[in-house]
């Protein structure tokens, strides 16, 4: 896949480079908001914002509305710190939010996994074509519907 070198975080730095980039971005980590990156970054799937909410609502010790979830997701998504899978309308921490570039999901029908690919060959032919259509595209979208490998060979 052609997509140029970037630094993939974890753990405790990947808190710390989404910080720093929120930070650039003119936006102040919160607590809160680093609550609701932290609650992300612990699920191994793309998780609603009821699930974020659920999830640092425990942590906190008291409820947080997913009003005010959206509202930081959204805020991460403009900061290239959250990806957003429309489809699924689920959020993934970005692990390398130092690089901007266009995702491609490829999402499980059957079993709702969903991998995230780079491939800026693919994503700069969508953002030409639609220049080459007169439409100045700001986030482009892509996501492939089918079977993971795993359901695949099971069935």
């Amino acid at each position: 896949m052609a997509h140029h070198d970037h630094k993939l975080y974890e753990g405790a730095s990947l808190s710390e480079a989404a910080e720093a980039a929120l930070t650039r971005a003119g936006e102040q980590w919160t607590p809160m908001r680093a609550a609701v990156f932290e609650a992300l970054s612990g699920f191994d799937r793309p998780a609603s914002a009821y699930d974020v909410a659920e999830s640092v609502s425990r942590s906190e010790g008291r409820r947080i509305a997913a009003n005010s979830i959206y509202r930081i997701l959204d805020l991460f998504v403009v900061a290239n710190l959250v990806r957003r899978v429309e489809s699924a309308n689920a959020y993934i921490v970005n692990t390398h939010p130092d690089c901007r570039h266009d995702c491609i999901f490829l999402v499980c029908d059957q079993c709702g996994h969903i991998v995230h690919v780079d491939d800026d060959q693919v994503t700069e032919s969508v953002r030409a074509a639609a220049i080459h259509a007169g439409f100045l595209p700001e986030r482009p979208v892509i996501e492939v519907r089918g079977r993971c490998s795993a359901c695949r060979s099971a069935g």
